[in-house]
This record gives C-alpha cells, sequence and structure tokens, in this order.
C-alpha cells in the first residue's frame, strides 16, 4: 500500500470516527432533553393535581352563603370536571386557563360577600389555591425552557441530522393565555396588599 492509500484510509477513519462522536454526543444531549422535559411535565402535572384536589375544598367552603352565584360554582365546578390528566399538552393547558379563570371569577365573587371574606377556612383555601397557582406557573416556565432547548437542539446541526433517524419531532409548549398574564388581584383581606 502507498502513504497516500494509507492517509486516505486514515482520513476516512478519522471522519468516520469523528461522525459517530458527534451522533453519539448529539444523541445523549437530545435523550437528557427529553428527560429534563419529561421530569418537568411530569412536575407540573403533580401541582395541577393538587388544585384540582382542593377546588372541591373552596366550593363547600362558599357554596351555602353565596346562594346567588350559582353560575360561578358552576364554572369553577366544570373546570375541575374537564381535568384530565392524559389529555395532551394543549388540553391541559387550555383546561388549565379555563380553570384559572373560573377561580379568579370565584374570589372575584367572594368579595362581594364579607361574611365569605371573613370566613378563615376562605382564606386559607384561597392562599393554598393562590401558591398552587404561583407553583404552576414556575413549573410551566421551567417546562417551557426545556422544550426550547430540545426543539432548538433537534433543529440544528447535527441534531437536524440525527432526529430523523430517531423520529424526534419538536415538543409542545405548555403555553399560557396572553390574557392570563393580567391577573387580578384577588387577595380576600380587607386592607392588605400583596
Amino acid at each position: 500500500m502507498t502513504p497516500a492509500g494509507i492517509a486516505a484510509i486514515f482520513s476516512i477513519g478519522l471522519v468516520f470516527v469523528v461522525l459517530i462522536y458527534v451522533g453519539l454526543t448529539t444523541y445523549n444531549a437530545v435523550v437528557a432533553l427529553r428527560q429534563r422535559i419529561d421530569k418537568a411535565w411530569s412536575n407540573i402535572g403533580v401541582v395541577l393535581r393538587q388544585r384540582h384536589d382542593q377546588l372541591p375544598n373552596l366550593v363547600s367552603a362558599v357554596r351555602d352563603l353565596m346562594a346567588y352565584e350559582r353560575d360561578v360554582l358552576v364554572r369553577v365546578t366544570e373546570a375541575r370536571a374537564a381535568y384530565t390528566p392524559s389529555a395532551s399538552i394543549h388540553d391541559q393547558a387550555a383546561n388549565s386557563e379555563a380553570t384559572t379563570a373560573a377561580v379568579r371569577s370565584l374570589f372575584a365573587v367572594v368579595e362581594r360577600y364579607p361574611e365569605i371574606k371573613s370566613a378563615a377556612n376562605v382564606l386559607d383555601l384561597q392562599d393554598e389555591i393562590e401558591r398552587l397557582e404561583g407553583m404552576i406557573a414556575d413549573r410551566r416556565e421551567l417546562y417551557n425552557d426545556q422544550v426550547y432547548r430540545y426543539n432548538t437542539r433537534i433543529s440544528q446541526v447535527p441534531g437536524l441530522l440525527v432526529a430523523p433517524l430517531f423520529g424526534w419531532r419538536p415538543r409542545e409548549f405548555f403555553m399560557a393565555d396572553p390574557a392570563d398574564l393580567l391577573r387580578p388581584d384577588a387577595d380576600l383581606r380587607d386592607g392588605e396588599t400583596e
């Protein structure tokens, strides 16, 4: 074999090794991102479930005191009933937004009833639901950040070349309605501010 032939084989071998290394590195990075997305989504699911479990307590606490505001209670109950943990991310996001809107409407109506506003159990439930709402927002941000990283990784070279081999497709963001960003004050305590 001539020195030129040896150099050509060495060059081809080197290119092959580099391609395998880049492919494996990209594969491992994308797998890690997919795992982070799944973990972040699981964390969102936990908090959505906790909020789902608290809603009947809130409705029970205010039901008898809100005899003329049944439609608000019905919206909260319907939003809770529509919760499906196995639904798509889009459907869960839509249900989360509907639930948040229904709870905010309930808090706004409760504002008109001094006897409800002063009930300790209602205030405790409000605090718990607001805490859960904050956790949902935080976890949604983390989830969306991981989805952004993953989608970017599989859209750039070399991920763009590796993704079709494994059937990797962009993941869906957990999107909030822009109107949801305008959060009304739902504090039921007189004269206190957040």
